[in-house]
């Protein structure tokens, strides 16, 4: 009944004009910039950031919400359209729904991925609300030793989840951890990694790096890249929108067991969204009796990642909320919001401020709701976006990205420090460095450098903290399992495991 009572209450704060209004605008802006490569959710909320100090935290929260779960779909578009992938979480989609496209059914694969975001994100949202609460109650167990334990998990877990090199990915958490030490010292009160700078004293607020490392290092990439790719001309019907009954049988399966892996997948810190729809992909195509159809146009192929990817984004709600632990870019940037607004996630957050989490819980079924009803039947109006040059776009990603620094501490010192880590995003990529463990890790770093310190003055300097208590014990070994993940794999291969290749030709 206490659930009840709480979704009650929670769609009561949801369905306010106000509140509706801000999930309908994150829903569409989120599908906007799903649709537009290169953008992002975390650089989008980065930006607008700035701009809801004006709101209320419940209403800002719903919209940056929205924004998120609307990016996991309108990623889609492009990807079944023109075979370019607005976000990497819509990679796997290219596979077999640019497939689709070539036989002339981009309407049943934009239809199913609405249809399966639609029921795996609902299907989430409900094993959300009846999971947090306990993984927040559990948290209660956590002092600083399990919290330490938990931060060097998720680093570990990168080396797991992450894409790109082990080594890489390493190097990029320890530049965010060492970015996160800039500023004054909590303990001694002594500056470090200033340089002598005043600025830095308050360290390098969040928003001036998320601005610099995603939208400025996107600008600088594409500037010396010439424009290129097709544009759409095809005008597309409602009756094309529709799916064959044999569609639909040969789909619904793949929606149930892309959903459950993506909801299980954002449940682990780093997990994301484009690791859920790739193992979503892969799990499907080993279930099905034609594996040899994935790639040439399986519809299957289309449901289970569109269905996995919404489903994570909601349950990567769930380590956020209960633990306060962000396992993606996009949720760390919503962290540095909950900070700004005054709010700690974590296990108190559910006693402390429970309009906030049920409010945002009971949105998601809205958001979803209108989630499928705009990938239904504003499919055409999403098309003819593509046909804005990006050119343009980056003039505006500029605009607001100095707006949004600038508006900090009305400084151009935080400007100049935004361009400074957009050259180094741009760096990054070239150079194939992953940026979400420099994120995780600058967001997470003052945790552990926190935690660390809280245990060892609780244990009078002893290491017997850490492996005393079972919880931080056994996050502990699963972080050393991660970390010696590379070293696991690679015996595996050479033994002769894993060999199989995908075939990704089509992409």
């Amino acid at each position: 009944m206490d659930l009840l009572n709480n979704l009650h209450t929670g769609f009561t704060i949801a369905l306010t004009w106000q509140n509706l209004l801000c999930c309908t605008a994150g829903v569409l802006f989120g599908q906007m910039i799903g649709i537009l490569p290169g953008i992002g959710a975390p650089t989008a909320i980065a930006l607008l950031l700035p701009l809801t100090f004006s709101l209320n935290p419940t209403s800002a929260i719903i919209m940056f919400a929205g924004i998120y779960y609307g990016v996991a779909y309108g990623g889609t578009v492009t990807s079944i359209l023109i075979n370019v992938p607005g976000e990497s979480s819509s990679v796997m989609t290219c596979v077999d729904g640019y497939a689709m496209a070539q036989k002339g059914r981009a309407g049943a694969a934009l239809s199913i991925a609405a249809i399966g975001s639609f029921i795996a994100g609902t299907a989430a949202i409900v094993l959300l609300m009846s999971f947090a609460p306990a993984l927040a109650a559990f948290a209660l167990r956590f002092g600083p030793a399990e919290y330490f334990a938990l931060g060097v998990m998720a680093f570990g877990l990168l080396t797991v989840f992450g894409s790109g090199s082990p080594f890489k990915i390493v190097i990029s958490t320890v530049i965010g951890v060492l970015i996160s030490t800039i500023g004054m010292d909590g303990v001694s009160g002594m500056p470090r990694f200033t340089f002598g700078i005043p600025q830095l004293l308050g360290g390098i607020d969040f928003i001036v790096i998320i601005c610099g490392l995603f939208g400025l290092a996107e600008v600088f990439n594409s500037i010396e890249e010439p424009e290129g790719g097709r544009l759409v001309h095809d005008r597309f019907k409602l009756s094309e929108v529709f799916l064959t009954w044999q569609e639909w049988v040969e789909s619904r399966w793949a929606i149930l067991r892309g959903g459950i892996i993506g909801f299980l997948i954002g449940l682990i810190p780093a997990g994301g969204i484009t690791t859920a729809s790739f193992l979503a992909y892969m799990a499907e195509r080993r279930a099905s009796k034609h594996p040899e159809t994935f790639g040439r146009g399986n519809i299957a192929g289309v449901a289970a990642p569109e269905s996995a990817n919404n489903a994570a984004s909601i349950s990567g709600f769930a380590p956020l909320l209960a633990l306060g632990v962000p396992g993606s870019a996009t949720t760390a940037v919503m962290l540095a919001g909950f900070m700004m607004w005054g709010i700690r996630p974590g296990p108190l957050l559910f006693t402390t401020k429970p309009d906030l989490v049920w409010g945002l819980i009971a949105s998601m079924y809205v958001g979803n709701v209108i989630l499928l009803l705009i990938n239904m039947f504003l499919i055409p109006a999403f098309v003819a976006m593509l046909r804005i040059p990006y050119s343009i776009l980056m003039g505006f990603i500029v605009i607001f990205a100095s707006i949004g620094a600038y508006s900090v501490n009305n400084s151009m010192f935080e400007v100049w420090v935004m361009v400074g880590f957009g050259l180094l995003g741009y760096a990054m990529k070239k150079l194939k460095y992953p940026t979400v463990p420099l994120i995780l890790g600058m967001v997470l770093g003052t945790l552990v450098e926190k935690s660390l310190r809280q245990a060892l003055v609780l244990s009078a300097g002893s290491l017997d903290v850490f492996y005393s208590r079972p919880i931080a014990l056994a996050l502990l070994l699963i972080a050393l399992l991660a970390y010696c993940s590379p070293l696991i794999r690679a015996v595996l291969r050479k033994a002769g495991y894993g060999q199989n290749v995908v075939n990704l030709e089509s992409l």
